[in-house]
């Protein structure tokens, strides 16, 4: 038996009003088998370059053919396009402003499609709400198989995300801080590959080059109370304080410098 289809939702909408759960029950509507998995709706509002990293460091894990909604969608009602993606390994729906393009290339991009065959909308379609009345609508018929092709021509060239890139240093590798999570933990562009010519446990982190904090394997070699440098689950460098909250004690917000040092 094949197994429901899956769609995972991303969005900047947050819990207090219904927008997230109007989305749901126009996809529900549409493909009734559905797996709806929310990925998180806290996305910060017109958060596209936080969006487009949370977004990216969760597609990897969904099985093939995965529908990904997100919706960032700060020019919503303009002339950018509604789009789908569709990679190697699944098909993402949102908006054209660069959200989808990063987990879009880390899928395997095969080709874009404008969302134009109106008889997929939810009608009529409003100017402020394309989740409820474009993406949403569109998902669920993917979900349910309908091809991408028969979405619309194909879009050359889609908007891209160019995002901040570690860089080499005499010293080592500087960085920046790219997303704060929940948990105060700083999340930096710099990935696991960048950091593994230092020993563990001899490599130190410095925020606006004031040293902060040695690399360690895992939370518990250092004290409660005490910061710490650590390949995080995204494969990244994040700076974290061991039960506390990284960003209020240092005072970091994301763009901040980051400095990789071998001790």
């Amino acid at each position: 038996m094949a197994s429901a289809p899956i769609i995972s939702l991303l969005t900047d909408f947050g819990l207090a009003d219904a927008y997230v759960g109007v989305m749901k029950g126009v996809m529900l509507g549409i493909c009734p088998a559905a797996r709806l998995v929310d990925l998180t709706h806290e996305v910060p509002p017109q958060g596209i370059i936080p969006g487009a990293l949370l977004l990216r460091s969760a597609v990897g894990f969904f099985p093939d053919r995965t529908v990904h909604l997100a919706v960032v969608d700060p020019g919503v009602g303009s002339t950018r396009h509604p789009i789908a993606m569709v990679t190697e390994h699944g098909v993402l729906v949102g908006p054209d402003n660069g959200l989808l393009y990063p987990a879009a290339a880390a899928l395997g991009l095969l080709e874009v499609r404008r969302l134009e065959r109106d008889e997929f909308f939810l009608q009529p379609v409003s100017r402020t709400f394309h989740g409820r009345d474009i993406f949403a609508p569109v998902a669920a018929h993917l979900a349910a198989g309908v091809p991408p092709r028969e979405l619309g021509a194909l879009l050359p060239a889609p908007q891209s995300l160019t995002l901040p890139e570690p860089r080499c240093a005499p010293d080592g590798v500087e960085g920046e801080v790219i997303h704060i999570d929940r948990f105060g933990n700083l999340i930096t562009n710099v990935p696991a590959g960048a950091v593994a010519g230092f020993q563990m446990q001899r490599g130190s982190v410095s925020i606006d080059r004031v040293y902060i904090a040695p690399i360690v394997t895992a939370y518990a070699a250092v004290a409660e109370g005490s910061p710490l440098a650590i390949i995080g689950s995204w494969g990244m460098l994040e700076v974290a304080v061991r039960n506390g909250n990284a960003a209020e004690r240092f005072g970091v917000t994301t763009g901040t410098p980051v400095t990789v040092t071998a001790d």
